[in-house]
């Protein structure tokens, strides 16, 4: 369903909700999450229950049906996991695919060190350096 006929379902509930129980609601939100709009689904069919209030149910079945086109269909969560399993280590412990850099070390600062392949055989630091760049402090 187009965005400005889920907004428009959203604005004629919104006006509802309004007029018949004084809540204020994101029409935009309401358009845009599916889970603001679920809510404010709840709410209109528990307030349909009160006299003078029979339409709030008819608008929030509409923009309930509205939402629910729009989401993906779900999938149990065994298959997504399936689908998203890392890759089996190869002999030598290294994924399958890896760039073969190597592995970062923890030197003196406790933050790895960033020049791939290096293996914490990368450049020392001078203690005897000014620890400020050009002297100011």
């Amino acid at each position: 369903m187009p965005s400005s006929d889920k907004v428009a379902l959203a604005a004629h509930l919104h006006v509802l909700l309004r007029r018949k129980t004084g809540r204020v609601t994101d029409i935009e939100w309401m358009a845009a999450n599916a889970e603001y709009a679920t809510e404010i689904v709840r709410f209109a069919r528990s307030k349909a229950q009160e006299p003078g209030c029979e339409d709030l149910a008819l608008w929030a079945g509409k923009l309930e049906s509205a939402i629910a086109s729009d989401l993906p269909p779900r999938r149990p969560l065994v298959e997504r996991m399936a689908r998203s399993s890392p890759a089996p280590l190869a002999e030598g412990g290294e994924a399958e695919g890896q760039t073969g850099f190597g592995q970062s070390v923890f030197g003196e600062s406790m933050f790895a060190d960033s020049q791939p392949g290096s293996a914490g055989g990368g450049r020392r630091k001078d203690p005897n350096a000014p620890r400020y760049v050009g002297g100011i402090r």
